[in-house]
């Protein structure tokens, strides 16, 4: 990849030390403003259950992951749904509901991706599904063409599409191998401390984004 000689110079003092010539950004909570509540307490206004009863049913409902993973459908996803939380809904509302969480991306994170993409091999690789990509790239990006995500990185993975997840170890190693990345030159920004863990497992360079309002202060330095 071409290194521009007047790219900005970002601050790296938070990393391992090593040069990085490669950025792996998670969506959610990292790029994409995101809150998961959001979409909790709309199931439980359509269902009348419980807030802390959807939120367990949440955490231990297999579908979820099953759906991320791609070995469902929308419309599996979506009975899924209405069984889980015995709710009889339209699609449409039941989207919107499943949509709630994703709040908008900051036009200047979107200006800073394209910034970094001038230095340095920027690759997204995230945990998502067809209806939430869908409302992203229909809703909040910029612009009439509906391009979606493609344009701000080198090269865009999703979960769903690839049939793995994080945190497991392969969806990281199919990133690095077939962009021919050197983990030590690599560094991977997620807001999950277990993906976190898993890319450190594998000597990738690591940033835990415990606040989205790190990201553009990190490298703008």
């Amino acid at each position: 990849m071409e290194t521009h000689t007047n790219s900005p110079t970002w601050d790296t003092s938070g990393l391992s030390g090593k040069p990085v010539k490669n950025l792996i950004f998670d969506l959610g909570g990292v790029i994409l403003d995101l809150s998961v509540p959001d979409t909790l307490c709309s199931f439980a206004q359509v269902s009348g259950i419980d807030l802390d009863k959807v939120k367990q049913l949440f955490s231990e409902g297999e579908g979820f992951l099953q759906y991320e993973k791609g070995e469902i459908g929308d419309d599996e996803f979506r009975d899924f749904v209405r069984k889980l939380y015995g709710i009889n809904t339209s699609d449409e509302e039941l989207d919107r509901c499943w949509n709630a969480m994703l709040l908008g991306i900051p036009t200047q994170k979107l200006d800073l991706l394209l910034q970094l993409k001038e230095k340095y091999s920027v690759y997204l690789l995230s945990n998502t599904n067809t209806i939430h990509l869908n409302y992203i790239e229909r809703n909040l990006l910029p612009g009439p063409d509906h391009s979606g995500l493609a344009p701000y990185f080198h090269r865009d993975y999703y979960s769903h599409r690839m049939g793995k997840r994080k945190p497991d170890a392969d969806i990281f190693e199919q990133v690095l191998d077939e962009n021919n990345l050197q983990p030590a030159d690599t560094l991977f920004l997620d807001d999950n401390r277990a993906n976190i863990d898993a890319a450190a497992a594998l000597k990738i360079q690591t940033l835990f984004v415990n606040s989205p309002d790190i990201i553009l202060p990190y490298f703008h330095g």
